[in-house]
């Protein structure tokens, strides 16, 4: 059977999405890169959330970092909320300052931390 599926898929032509319309990040408001987007449950999965939004890395790291699932899920599961949040604000000034490809890893809030 594995052979007939890879023999089907060999001789399947590959489809090419063109989509030249640029993803817009609701954090930061920069393009997002298609090596640097990430989907983002606007409230978690493990609240019941469902629909998704594309976001940079960096951005959805950083929302990870600072907040837990609960407070994701009870107050902050649009960009306006999140964006409105101190901490978040200081990093949105920031990343804007980089250009859009840019990638760092985020370190955990120490008030989240376990």
């Amino acid at each position: 059977m594995n052979g007939k599926i890879r023999q089907k898929l060999i001789t399947q032509a590959p489809r090419v999405i063109a989509n030249t319309q640029a993803i817009i990040c609701p954090i930061c408001d920069r393009s997002i890169p298609a090596s640097q987007k990430d989907a983002h449950h606007l409230i978690p999965k493990s609240k019941g959330g469902r629909t998704t939004e594309f976001l940079h890395r960096i951005c959805h790291r950083q929302i990870h970092a600072l907040f837990t699932e609960t407070e994701l899920a009870n107050q902050f599961h649009n960009a306006a909320a999140l964006q409105d949040h101190p901490e978040m604000k200081r990093f949105i000034q920031w990343v804007k300052t980089k250009p859009d490809t840019f990638y760092e890893r985020v370190r955990k809030s120490a008030r989240i931390k376990t």
